[in-house]
């Protein structure tokens, strides 16, 4: 399920450079407006012809400008969800889900009504028309389309950025489903960190047109300096743990990993399954002895590995947990308070409040083997 994309394009006074190669079931490219995203999702799904490169689909070549290859959008059979839902408004739900099987051949079709139906549970839309629909729906609905095109790639640019909080935690659920039970690679455009680090299994990230990093998104949210300034807020950890317990009484679920347990709202799962977890720098307290008497009720004993002091008043601080990173960001000044330095034992503190909805999400193999 490869996705390799290796192209240089002129966009004006603006240079797009990206090469990356990712196997992960959803590819986020992140970064602000302006930075080239869109432009590389249309690259790739042959909407624009690229000045020099390459890019490749599980093994099949779309483009290669030095072999004089491109294979024209609508032969990559690839397909494409946008920030509007696009419907028809005089077809029902149900003809408009059917419109996409038209042009692929019978023979090659792999998606099933029923099954796209019930992935997105759309069953109860299926008579109405668009304009009886919500955005939620109407994007479930442009979603189910593309898939019923059978595809061998999903592009998904900004599918969320028209609607609000409410819809968002509306449809973010299907998109989890949409990633765990297809085999269909998904390249995934946001600016959004919280989409991005509950959906992604690689991050590419645009600034200025290049890619400025590529990696796991665990990786790639360590990385404030990547963020934009006013989101540097929201970067951290990313753990992937495992339901351990259900506390009926206090309505909590037990995480585990390597990193330790963490207690965090319930998470509606089946024990042992993986839950990815967000841990935001800014909801870490440093302790350097075990705490007592506090609220918090996650302590995960670790090690500092790195300080990082460049920016003003704050300091950005690497717990190495077991193997696994947990990120805090505090002031230089407790960072002096407290006598940090690298290698030292400390115990970061996050309280349980700090994990709503949008920093857990339950998740399938990310990566295939």
């Amino acid at each position: 399920m490869t996705v390799s994309v290796d192209i240089s394009h002129r966009l004006g006074s603006l240079t797009l450079e990206a090469r990356f190669e990712s196997a992960g079931r959803l590819t986020a490219l992140f970064g602000p407006s302006g930075s080239g995203k869109t432009s590389l999702v249309n690259l790739i799904g042959g909407l624009m012809r690229p000045d020099r490169g390459r890019i490749a689909v599980r093994g099949r070549v779309f483009v290669d400008t030095a072999e004089r290859i491109f294979v024209p959008a609508y032969k990559r059979r690839i397909g494409y969800v946008f920030q509007e839902p696009r419907l028809f408004p005089h077809m029902s739900v149900r003809t408009n889900l059917l419109y996409g099987r038209w042009f692929t051949p019978s023979a090659e079709r792999y998606e099933d009504l029923d099954r796209v139906v019930e992935l997105l549970g759309i069953g109860h839309l299926l008579e109405r028309r668009p304009s009886r629909l919500s955005g939620g729906e109407k994007q479930r609905v442009a979603i189910g389309r593309a898939l019923l095109t059978s595809p061998k790639l999903l592009l998904m640019d900004e599918p969320l950025a028209s609607l609000d909080e409410a819809r968002k935690a509306e449809i973010m659920p299907y998109l989890e489903r949409l990633r765990d039970e297809t085999k269909i690679p998904i390249v995934y455009v946001s600016h959004s960190i919280g989409e991005v680090a509950r959906l992604a299994s690689d991050v590419a990230v645009m600034s200025h047109g290049k890619l400025s990093a590529f990696g796991p998104t665990a990786t790639i949210m360590q990385r404030l300096d990547l963020l934009p300034k006013e989101a540097q807020g929201e970067g951290g950890a990313v753990l992937d743990m495992r339901a351990a317990a259900h506390d009926r009484e206090f309505d909590m679920t037990v995480l585990t990993s390597p990193a330790g347990e963490i207690r965090v709202p319930r998470v509606d799962t089946d024990l042992g399954n993986s839950v990815r977890v967000r841990i935001r720098a800014r909801d870490v307290m440093i302790a350097t002895e075990p705490p007592r008497g506090l609220s918090a009720l996650n302590v995960l004993a670790g090690k500092v590995a790195a300080i990082d002091t460049s920016d003003g008043a704050t300091a950005e601080i690497r717990i190495d947990c077991n193997g696994e990173v947990v990120l805090s960001r505090i002031t230089r000044q407790s960072l002096h308070a407290l006598g940090l330095a690298v290698g030292r034992p400390v115990f970061a503190v996050i309280k349980t409040v700090a994990f709503d909805q949008e920093n857990l999400s339950r998740t399938g193999a990310l990566h295939d083997i």
